[in-house]
């Protein structure tokens, strides 16, 4: 290898380094997306294997941390169900056993909660709508947040619904609370 081929060389590696890097710098990243990235901008497949490996090595890039992560905000930001964030890890490209790991912290009453949390907030905005109208509307929203029929069914059940009160847009919860 002439020196002018090994600076061709390094010069490649630190550009693939920098883009990765300044992926990282907006946010944290799976080695999927980084490789994404790095073949858009058309690097060496070579390349981005070393820039991946090194970076991982040293702690940057962690898809288990990443897994976590992601589930806790997605978790506490949209509520939605662990199928659902399974999904999305998948298509962030982390592996099928680092997100089984993650969402092995999100028990079965966890997600009951975080489905009765986002039926509660959804019921405010539903002021004189009809008994059906809410249900429906509620049951329909848990659905495309990933909650199956029979969490979304208990949770439907624990809200106290009834005409008088969705008319006036008031509702009770089971447990007392307005």
């Amino acid at each position: 290898m002439t020196d002018v081929q090994a600076q061709e060389e390094h010069d490649a590696l630190a550009a693939a380094r920098n883009i990765a890097l300044r992926q990282l710098s907006h946010s944290p990243k799976t080695r999927f997306q980084l490789e994404e990235t790095l073949l858009k901008k058309e690097v060496s497949v070579d390349l981005i294997a070393e820039v991946l490996d090194r970076l991982t090595e040293v702690g940057l890039v962690d898809d288990q941390a990443y897994a976590e992560l992601f589930v806790r905000s997605r978790c506490m930001a949209k509520k939605i169900s662990r199928s659902s964030l399974a999904r999305e890890l998948r298509a962030k490209g982390v592996a099928d056993e680092l997100a089984q790991v993650a969402l092995a912290g999100i028990s079965d009453d966890d997600e009951y909660q975080l489905a009765r949390e986002a039926a509660e907030k959804k019921l405010r905005s539903m002021r004189g709508l009809s008994e059906q109208v809410v249900v429906r509307r509620l049951f329909g929203m848990l659905a495309r947040k990933g909650y199956s029929a029979g969490v979304a069914s208990k949770v439907l059940k624990s809200l106290e619904l009834d005409s008088d009160n969705l008319t006036r847009g008031d509702y009770y919860l089971a447990d007392g609370e307005h």
